[in-house]
């Protein structure tokens, strides 16, 4: 595997280690529908929490949330929203992204609730 992927996976994890210590149960990850990924899907209380994760050694040609363009943004809320009618859920749907800057020995994490709105 390469080692981007490894880099990916390692911030799929540490953005899961965060929401299990805010108190989120993680339902799914890397769950796929046509075209569109969400990284991880998790709820809390009646909120799910549809999570991109972004994980970047640095942020220097651009910043990191500016990679989560109206074209993801489409993919996220098609995906989420066949999540949600698949499995029968009555729950609030929320989008979040996870940044994380920075190497796994010295790192800066960030959740940023509701970071956009599928309206």
């Amino acid at each position: 595997m390469a080692s981007h992927n490894d880099f990916g996976k390692k911030g799929e994890e540490l953005a899961a280690e965060l929401l299990l210590k805010k108190g989120y149960k993680v339902l799914r990850r890397n769950y796929r529908y046509l075209k569109a990924e969400i990284d991880i899907i998790a709820q809390k209380g009646s909120i799910l929490a549809v999570v991109e994760v972004k994980y970047r050694r640095s942020d220097h040609l651009q910043p990191i949330t500016a990679s989560v363009n109206r074209k993801k943004i489409g993919l996220l809320i098609m995906a989420a929203d066949h999540y949600v009618q698949e499995n029968d859920l009555d729950v609030d749907v929320r989008f979040d992204i996870i940044t994380i800057l920075g190497q796994p020995s010295g790192y800066k994490i960030e959740h940023l609730k509701e970071a956009f709105s599928p309206y």
